[in-house]
């Protein structure tokens, strides 16, 4: 069935002219007690818990100030930092992780030389049997939801 334009934008205007007809629906008195309440406690807080738009100008200021004076600092402190002894440091502190590059490098190469030396039907086959399996227990999980929970 189709519908004609006309009819189409006749019926989007009964409905919008019907829902605009509508009486405004209250909000439960419950939920309307809860969001007032909400709302004086948060006015209530002092300016220190309130977001930083709420805050006094002046204390914004000081606080932008030292904020930019501490990061000024820490800057500083890292330009003055022997880099070349700093890292030198935390290389000997994580000599583990070069250890450990090495092994996981080691079975990467000795997998990569144990799956070269297989043919590709074997790993083929190998790959639709996993295919073949997850296919089969997803058709008898959707049998025995059917069976057990659709049919009640």
């Amino acid at each position: 069935m189709k519908i004609s334009p006309e009819s189409d934008k006749n019926l989007e205007q009964f409905i919008a002219r019907t829902l605009r007809d509508q009486p405004p629906r209250r909000a439960p008195r419950s939920l309307e007690q809860r969001v007032l309440a909400e709302l004086s406690r948060r006015a209530a807080l002092p300016w220190w818990r309130q977001d930083f738009a709420h805050w006094p100008v002046a204390v914004r200021g000081v606080f932008l100030v030292a904020s930019a004076a501490l990061a000024a600092a820490f800057v500083w402190a890292l330009a003055g930092l022997d880099t070349t002894r700093a890292l030198n440091s935390v290389a000997a502190d994580f000599a583990w992780v070069s250890a450990l590059r090495g092994v996981a490098a080691s079975a990467i190469t000795f997998g990569a030389i144990i799956i070269r030396g297989i043919s590709p039907v074997w790993l083929y086959g190998g790959a639709a049997a996993i295919v073949g399996l997850y296919a089969t227990l997803f058709g008898l999980g959707t049998a025995a939801y059917r069976t057990l929970y659709v049919n009640r």
